[in-house]
C-alpha cells in the first residue's frame, strides 16, 4: 500500500485575470521534481460571480513545453486558442490543451454564464512533456461528460478522464502515461483503489472530508503518497470529491519561466524570443 509522504495546503488565493479566484495547492517551483510529471494545480473556487456584462477572465497568453489541463465542476469556461482550436466547457467537461512548442490562447467565462451569473468551481492542472516533445505541434482535446466512462465503486464513482481503472480507459490522450481520476464518495463509503507502482501519486480533495489509509484531509488539500506500492484506501466522512493523479515520472530536468517550462535557461530564452518574434502564430478575430 502506498504511503502518505507529504501534505500540500494554500489558503492564499490570487486573482488570475478577473475570472479564476485560485489557491496553487501544488507547484513544481515548491516541490520540484518530486510530483513529476505534474507542474502546478490552480483551484479556482467555489466562488460565486454575479451577473455581468462582459466575460471575466484571463486574455491572449503564451504557453510552450506542457499541457494544460481544465476541469469544470461549476460554471463555463470558453477558450480560443492560435491554432485555431476553441469551444465551450461545462460542467462535468474538460479540456485538454497541448501547448508544446508554443500556442497563444485565452480563457473567460462562457456569453452564457457571464449574463446569468452562479456558482463557479474550476480545476486546472499542468502536464509536462518529455524533452522529445516539447516542441510538438499544439493540440486540442475537447472531453464532454458524455463521452468519460465510469467506475462504479462501493459507495461512490470515478469518471476515468486519462488513465485506466477497473478495465475501463479515459479518452484522453497523453504523451506519457498518467492517470486523471475524478472520484466522488458517499458519505461512509470505504473504498480500495489500484494504483501504478512507481508512479507520482496525489490526492487532491476537492470537497468534503476523507481517511486516506487512516490519516485525515479535507477541503483543498493535496495527499502525495509514496512511489512504491499498489493501492490505497479512502474512507469517506462526509460526500467527497477528489482528483487521483498517477504519472510516471520524467527523469529531466525542469526549468520554467511563467509560461514556458523547459529543460534548460537556454530553451527559456529561446522561448521569449519567439514569443516576443510572433512565433507563437496569431489570435483570429473574436
Amino acid at each position: 500500500m502506498k504511503t502518505i509522504t507529504t501534505r500540500h495546503t494554500n489558503e492564499q488565493r490570487h486573482w488570475v485575470g478577473d475570472g479564476f479566484p485560485v489557491r496553487s495547492l501544488i507547484s513544481y517551483h515548491a516541490q520540484g521534481s518530486a510530483i513529476s510529471p505534474f507542474l502546478l494545480l490552480d483551484y479556482a473556487g467555489p466562488h460565486v460571480f454575479e451577473p455581468a456584462e462582459s466575460p471575466r477572465g484571463v486574455g491572449t497568453h503564451p504557453h510552450r513545453g506542457f499541457e494544460t489541463v481544465t476541469i469544470v465542476y461549476d460554471g463555463e469556461v470558453e477558450h480560443r486558442d492560435s491554432a485555431g482550436n476553441g469551444g465551450i466547457i461545462g460542467p462535468g467537461d474538460v479540456q485538454w490543451m497541448t501547448a508544446a512548442g508554443g500556442v497563444l490562447h485565452e480563457e473567460f467565462h462562457s456569453k452564457g454564464f457571464t449574463r446569468a451569473g452562479g456558482p463557479f468551481r474550476v480545476v486546472q492542472l499542468w502536464v509536462n512533456l518529455p524533452a522529445k516533445d516539447k516542441m510538438a505541434a499544439p493540440g486540442y482535446q475537447s472531453i464532454v461528460d458524455a463521452d468519460i466512462p465510469v467506475v462504479d465503486l462501493d459507495g461512490g464513482k470515478a469518471r476515468i478522464i486519462a488513465g485506466t481503472l477497473a478495465g475501463k480507459t479515459g479518452p484522453a490522450r497523453t504523451f506519457t502515461p498518467v492517470n486523471v481520476w475524478d472520484v466522488r464518495l458517499d458519505d461512509g463509503a470505504d473504498v480500495t483503489l489500484d494504483l501504478p507502482e512507481g508512479h507520482t501519486t496525489l490526492v487532491v480533495v476537492l470537497s468534503g472530508r476523507v481517511l486516506v489509509n487512516g490519516e485525515d484531509a479535507a477541503s483543498a488539500e493535496v495527499l502525495e503518497l509514496s512511489r512504491t506500492g499498489t493501492s490505497a484506501r479512502f474512507t469517506a466522512e462526509a460526500e467527497t470529491t477528489l482528483l487521483v493523479l498517477t504519472g510516471e515520472p520524467i527523469d529531466e530536468p525542469i526549468v520554467g519561466y511563467g509560461p514556458f517550462v523547459m529543460n534548460s535557461e537556454a530553451e527559456i530564452r529561446t522561448a521569449i524570443d519567439d514569443f516576443n518574434s510572433g512565433r507563437f502564430g496569431r489570435m483570429a478575430a473574436a
